[in-house]
């Protein structure tokens, strides 16, 4: 997740609270005023008075009754620590603050809520809201915990479970306590670090994405010198609550996931909390002492993907069923002119596990998908390099021939040059029908050539240039190496491709592709049956509900087909020597399907639509072409200006 948010400012010392007995920790009451007075209720049960409940902030959000619920904790007099809710609002500012990545789901569906919230409060309620304090320390047996909204570092910043060990410790240092309450990310957790600790008691607006429409707080309770810390589940009548918001007219995704528990948009989420989508939590009592933490358990953890029928968590493997072939693509061969690191097929110049495609072969294959799946509508082509492949042209026109979109995947180079004369004719007949995926890694030679060879960085702008002057649709693909460098890395690129005048808009996602990293040796999250029903529902796809790739490896007599681009070697993933074989659902039991498709959310086809606009459809359909992110316009002397578009410079690769 990025770490895109608004530094705390520097302030004077924290107030103080000091507990002698349990203190009730909640946070996250998001304008719920059912969940609110639920939770006072429970306090009450529990004979907690309100001088020891401390709420880490956004009492307001999602939710329909704004003041209500606010007015119930300022009548309480409950120790309140500042939410970004809670400053935007206090500072009458335009949106909620909460971090999202600009253009994400969260992102889009904040606008209602927060304008409705900002219409609901008064000017005595922002007055409160903007005096509250950042941070709050709990001195509890003996223990001083930060109490704040999302970090010690930013009000905003998303920490969850799965955050690695050196920035939760960083966070740690940066308070200076043993210990650091934390709110924001919404999900109930207790993290141990040696001696120091970390805790979440999760939110009872809003349900933990457990498909239970519980919310969640906390208990801490002194044991002598221990302090026992339990997570505890909030009932409420969430259907009111749901009822509300729809009479409210707010988003209809968070007034069912009320009554689901899944959230509407899975943006903010890490892989490993959203793998645990739907599994109803459970956490157990810890015991927080000053000794060092009890040792690991002696029996070996199970290895996620090792078991082909279930999960780590004993769950089944999600399964996907083809639901329509849009996309069937052909690998051409795995041999390439040049030899990236971490190919994701092992692509070399010497490589032909898998052989050049025969035409014969194309031809059985195109024939049986006119017969069984007239939904086709893109037929794509990746390799290796497929160029290299002497039968591709006539495979390319043959698809066309047939009404097919066409996607070449390709990095550009010489063995792309070598048909610049055909290509000129091929668009000529066919214009915006065929569309390539140029292999551009970085924005920067040292960066591209790092991952492609010396020398590959040239002549693969001099390709990706001279499609784009011939017009055909043009796409741009990249590796991302951290989740968190796409932001800097699309800058980067939107820079290179308004100095090359190129028509790529780097903001967008189709057009500028950014596949996560497969390399990465640690394993991510297992995909459960019932973590992708949720992502399903939410939007998510994958490549095996809509597409094939016929392959030939070597020492088989025939052609067959793979499930997806990544898998042509897995016997798993296999699915037969025919489209009808291979019409059978695909079990997502593979690092890859994680890694990829699920939680990287990548995808190699486009749907059948065209990758990019030219500079012609953005005039068609009356918008400015240079008005983009990324200058759109050809230079002089190109084919848009309709003159002959130059060659590239020779390739030595």
């Amino acid at each position: 997740m990025p770490d895109i948010g608004i530094p705390l400012p520097a302030e004077p010392a924290p107030p103080h609270l000091v507990a002698d007995g349990p203190v009730l920790v909640f946070g996250g009451c998001y304008s719920n005023l059912h969940a609110t007075r639920a939770l006072l209720d429970e306090a009450e049960r529990l004979r907690i008075p309100p001088e020891r409940m401390i709420c880490t902030g956004d009492v307001i959000a999602y939710g329909a009754d704004a003041r209500a619920s606010l007015a119930l904790i300022r009548d309480a007099g409950i120790a309140t620590v500042m939410g970004n809710c809670e400053e935007q609002l206090g500072a009458d500012a335009a949106d909620c603050g909460c971090g999202f990545a600009p253009g994400s789901a969260c992102d889009r569906l904040s606008a209602a809520w927060f304008a409705h919230a900002s219409r609901e409060v008064a000017d005595d309620d922002r007055r409160w809201m903007a005096a509250l304090p950042r941070r709050i320390d709990l001195v509890l047996a003996g223990r001083r915990f930060a109490v704040v909204h999302g970090a010690p570092s930013r009000i905003n910043r998303f920490v969850f479970e799965s955050a690695p060990d050196a920035a939760l410790a960083a966070e740690l240092w940066r308070a200076g306590t043993e210990a650091v309450i934390g709110g924001h990310c919404g999900l109930p957790f207790t993290r141990r670090l040696g001696t120091r600790l970390w805790h979440n008691s999760g939110a009872i607006g809003m349900p933990a994405n457990d498909g239970t429409p519980r919310g969640w707080y906390s208990l801490l309770t002194p044991r002598g010198a221990a302090i026992e810390i339990r997570h505890l589940p909030l009932d409420y009548d969430h259907r009111a609550a749901a009822a509300a918001m729809r009479a409210a007219g707010l988003p209809e995704g968070y007034s069912q996931a009320l009554e689901s528990g899944i959230w509407p948009s899975f943006d903010v989420l890490p892989p490993e909390e959203q793998a645990a989508t739907g599994r109803a939590l459970a956490p157990p009592p810890r015991l927080w002492d000053q000794g060092p933490p009890p040792p690991p358990s002696p029996l070996p953890r199970p290895r996620r993907f090792a078991d082909p029928a279930r999960t780590v968590h004993r769950e089944p493997h999600a399964r996907v069923a083809l639901a329509g072939l849009t996309t069937l693509w052909f690998n051409t061969g795995t041999l390439c002119n040049i030899a990236c690191a971490g190919c994701y097929i092992e692509s070399t110049p010497r490589n032909d596990r898998l052989l050049y495609l025969a035409r014969a072969e194309f031809d059985r294959f195109i024939d049986e998908a006119a017969l069984r799946h007239p939904e086709l509508r893109e037929i794509g082509f990746t390799g290796g390099e497929p160029f290299m492949n002497p039968d591709l042209p006539g495979m390319i026109e043959a698809a066309l021939e047939r009404g097919y979109r066409v996607l070449v995947l390709t990095n550009a180079m010489r063995p792309m040059q070598r048909h610049l004369a055909w290509l000129e004719r091929l668009h000529a007949a066919w214009g915006t029908r065929v569309s390539f995926r140029v292999s551009l890694d970085h924005f920067t030679r040292d960066g591209h050539e790092r991952v492609r060879g010396a020398g590959s960085f040239v002549p693969a702008l001099a390709g990706l240039g001279w499609l784009a002057r011939t017009g055909f649709p043009l796409a741009v693909a990249a590796r991302l190496p951290a989740a968190d460098a796409a932001e800097a890395l699309r800058a980067g690129f939107a820079r290179l491709f308004r100095d090359e005048h190129l028509p790529v808009d780097a903001w967008d996602a189709a057009q500028l592709v950014l596949f996560p990293e497969l390399a990465d040796p640690a394993l991510p999250p297992e995909i459960g049956e019932t973590c992708w029903q949720a992502l399903h529902a939410g939007g998510r796809e994958v490549m095996c509900s809509s597409a094939r790739m016929v392959v030939h490896r070597k020492g088989e007599a025939t052609a067959r087909v793979t499930a997806c681009t990544l898998q042509p070697y897995e016997p798993g993933f296999d699915l037969g020597a025919s489209l009808a074989e291979a019409a059978r659902p695909v079990t997502l039991n593979h690092p890859h399907c994680a890694r990829f498709c699920v939680f990287g959310a990548a995808t190699c086809s486009t749907g059948g639509a065209p990758i990019a606009a030219t500079a012609a459809d953005a005039v068609s359909a009356g918008r400015d072409p240079t008005a983009d992110s990324v200058a759109n316009r050809a230079p002089p002397g190109s084919a848009r200006d309709g003159h002959h578009a130059p060659r590239p410079a020779d390739a030595s690769a």
